[in-house]
């Protein structure tokens, strides 16, 4: 009686063996049985006229072109074929980098003057703008070199000169600048509003954030360089290439990455790679792939 029993448990506990075999094997077929997968991913770059719907191929072809548009490629080739490095390298190689903003503004061409004598109101002049060649005219002592020079040095050159001509002895002059037309920089990439910007005195890298509206972190914003002139208007003329942690940079964790503008500069806000989703969905297109934290 006791081995009848055991023999019945035994029975019983193969059939639910089997039964959950068969259910295995009724739930792969019926996956398998599909006229296709539900998904496919699928690189778009090889095997298109193959691997997608011809309704899709003219789709994917718009979407193709908007992205590659608000790529700027020769940017790319030039940030590819030069020397890269972090900050912390760039500042090893160049430590009076972080001093510069504490040197005073070099005058240049297109820069706009408001010269003010104290002893002579009449001869005080605004707007007065500083040529292609660097002179500025003034009233009495006629042209005057100003290029490359402080405006404590273009104060210390027209008194000097009001004093040769015998027109104004120990003259007081104050000369400021109220426009910066001589010298600019380009920010590109996932910000509001990239374009060129004029450089003003000691201007930083989250100074030129401000000024182009802030970076549009939902298409990008993780990372950034400068691709900077070195040793300008010389036969040791290079580019080089300065990356940048945003992340670090804007929560405080890397102040040091928050540079001198020099220039002719050229900040760059990297937009991020896309992916493209087709098909029967209801939102299909063209999207960022943005990592966060």
């Amino acid at each position: 009686m006791f081995i009848s029993h055991s023999f019945n448990i035994s029975i019983k506990i193969q059939y639910r063996h089997i039964c959950t075999i068969l259910s295995c094997l009724l739930i792969i077929t019926a996956c398998t049985s599909q006229t296709g997968p539900v998904v496919t991913v699928k690189s778009i770059d090889s095997g298109l006229s193959d691997a997608i719907a011809p309704e899709y191929k003219k789709k994917i072809d718009e979407i193709k072109r908007s992205s590659t548009q608000t790529k700027d490629s020769h940017l790319d080739e030039v940030i590819e074929s030069t020397h890269n490095m972090n900050v912390a390298d760039y500042l090893k190689l160049n430590p009076e980098t972080m001093n510069r903003d504490k040197v005073d503004y070099k005058i240049g061409g297109y820069d706009v003057l408001s010269i003010t004598i104290y002893e002579e109101a009449d001869l005080s002049r605004d707007h007065v703008r500083v040529a292609a060649d660097g002179y500025i005219s003034f009233p009495l002592v006629g042209r005057i070199k100003v290029e490359n020079m402080t405006t404590s040095e273009i104060e210390q050159r027209i008194s000097q000169k009001l004093m040769e001509g015998q027109f104004l002895f120990d003259a007081h002059v104050s000369v400021m600048v109220e426009e910066y037309r001589s010298k600019q920089y380009l920010v590109l990439g996932s910000v509001k509003a990239p374009g060129k910007y004029y450089l003003r005195e000691q201007e930083r890298f989250l100074d030129a954030i401000s000024r182009s509206k802030g970076i549009d972190f939902e298409q990008g914003g993780k990372q950034a360089m400068i691709v900077r002139t070195e040793y300008p208007n010389s036969e040791y003329e290079r580019k080089i290439v300065i990356r940048i942690d945003l992340d670090a940079l804007l929560n405080g964790s890397d102040q040091m990455s928050n540079i001198p503008l020099q220039d002719n500069d050229v900040l760059y806000f990297p937009k991020p790679e896309f992916f493209y989703i087709i098909g029967q969905v209801k939102t299909p297109g063209s999207y960022p792939y943005v990592q966060k934290k």
